[in-house]
């Protein structure tokens, strides 16, 4: 299944998309696809009773926006320099163990929502990831077992503020967290729509120049590794979000000077079974 979550922001309704694209509006399933539906076997649940009413369901309008298609989760967890390519143009050594910080739940958006550049920016950066969606609580996992607790996969916008995170003390939280800073979809797709989460193209368009074109198979660790080493140290639970890192060719890397987003710059990125998103940015509206 693709689970969509459709509407105003702060008011989406649940949804699904179907093979051939289409949207349809499962509000009257009469859950969203949140913390509480994954943890409650939801998506054997709802596959049940879509073979009931699926034909029955309105079609969601083709102007609707679309939300992140998971409610807030608890956490949004995400992997530091985990392909080779992208260490190799951050100056890095490949790390000896996952790089794992958080991201605010606050900065979860939808996927064609505007990126927020924030106040006192200077290096607002893209990043595409390949998000993994928890889908039962998951505490000491092992590798071996690891992939039963994952309810799907997301495209993920890993926006950065590059100068708040690595020049303004303290974590790289700072960097990650702004409104509009987690772009999320379009849809989640369940595990049984990816045959292997680890061959998939990933990229990213800066007004339409590609910038980042990779493959998962570029990733450090993968994702049994990151789910064991994350679960040792806290408590997964449904919903939660993994960004598993970034290729190579952020705005932090390019070469022979950096670059970052400016207002009215279009980002547009896919992943292979994963759809595309597409983000204006601009200046937040609050600074």
């Amino acid at each position: 299944m693709k689970l969509i979550r459709f509407g105003a922001a702060g008011a989406e309704k649940p949804g699904i998309q179907d093979a051939a694209g289409k949207n349809w509006d499962c509000s009257s399933f009469g859950e969203d696809w949140n913390e509480n539906f994954l943890g409650t076997n939801g998506l054997a649940r709802l596959k049940t009773w879509l073979d009931a009413n699926q034909s029955s369901l309105p079609e969601v309008p083709k102007d609707a926006r679309l939300g992140s298609p998971i409610a807030r989760p608890s956490k949004i967890i995400c992997v530091g320099l985990n392909y080779r390519m992208h260490a190799a143009e951050s100056g890095m050594a490949v790390p000896e163990v996952p790089i794992i910080f958080m991201k605010a739940t606050s900065s979860l958006c939808g996927p064609n929502d505007p990126i927020f550049i924030p106040k006192n920016s200077v290096q607002t950066d893209w990043e595409v990831e390949l998000a993994v969606v928890i889908g039962k609580r998951a505490k000491y996992v092992t590798k071996e077992n690891a992939l039963d607790y994952v309810a799907g996969y997301c495209l993920h916008n890993d926006v950065s503020e590059r100068d708040f995170q690595l020049r303004h003390g303290g974590q790289w939280v700072k960097g990650k967290s702004a409104d509009h800073f987690a772009p999320l979809g379009p849809f989640l797709a369940t595990q049984d729509e990816i045959a292997d989460p680890h061959s998939l193209r990933l990229w990213l368009k800066l007004n339409d120049q590609m910038l980042q074109d990779s493959n998962t198979s570029d990733l450090i660790f993968d994702i049994p590794t990151i789910i064991e080493h994350i679960s040792q140290y806290m408590t997964l639970l449904p919903g939660d979000v993994i960004s598993t890192g970034t290729p190579a060719g952020v705005g932090m890397g390019l070469k022979p000077e950096p670059r970052y987003l400016q207002p009215g710059d279009v980002v547009e990125l896919g992943i292979d079974g994963l759809g595309v998103s597409r983000q204006v940015a601009m200046n937040d509206p609050e600074a």
